[in-house]
């Protein structure tokens, strides 16, 4: 039985993660990354320190708009910035943070789901 979601052409998937490093639809990425459905970017976040809406600005201007950002804040959850937060809903994006691999399977699905997802990727550490 297959349990991988079914994604249309030219839509991203997370295909493995691992520290300091993603693969995303066959391209391997160095450090933390931004994945939209149709594109992924490398992303100088490093912790969750490193977050607030300048960081996440690609989001907040993407065309079709995001409905939902998923956070991976690395090998655990931290909390988001109750500022940023606030930054996100006002531009009516609704934020919910996770570690990151459970922020690229949750990633995944939803895109798979043709949902406008993005995804803001903290690449483990050792």
């Amino acid at each position: 039985m297959d349990f991988t979601p079914a994604v249309a052409e030219g839509r991203q998937m997370v295909e493995s993660y691992g520290v300091g490093r993603f693969r995303i639809s066959g391209v391997a990425y160095d450090g933390s990354v931004l994945v939209f459905p149709d594109a992924a970017h490398t992303w100088a976040a490093r912790s969750v320190a490193d977050l607030d809406y300048a960081a996440l600005s690609p989001v907040a201007a993407a065309d079709p708009p995001i409905e939902v950002l998923l956070i991976g804040c690395g090998a655990s959850l931290a909390p988001i910035p109750s500022q940023l937060r606030r930054s996100l809903r006002d531009a009516g994006i609704g934020c919910d943070a996770m570690d990151t691999g459970a922020a690229c399977r949750t990633f995944n699905v939803l895109n798979a789901e043709s949902r406008r997802v993005a995804a803001a990727l903290i690449a483990l550490s050792e």
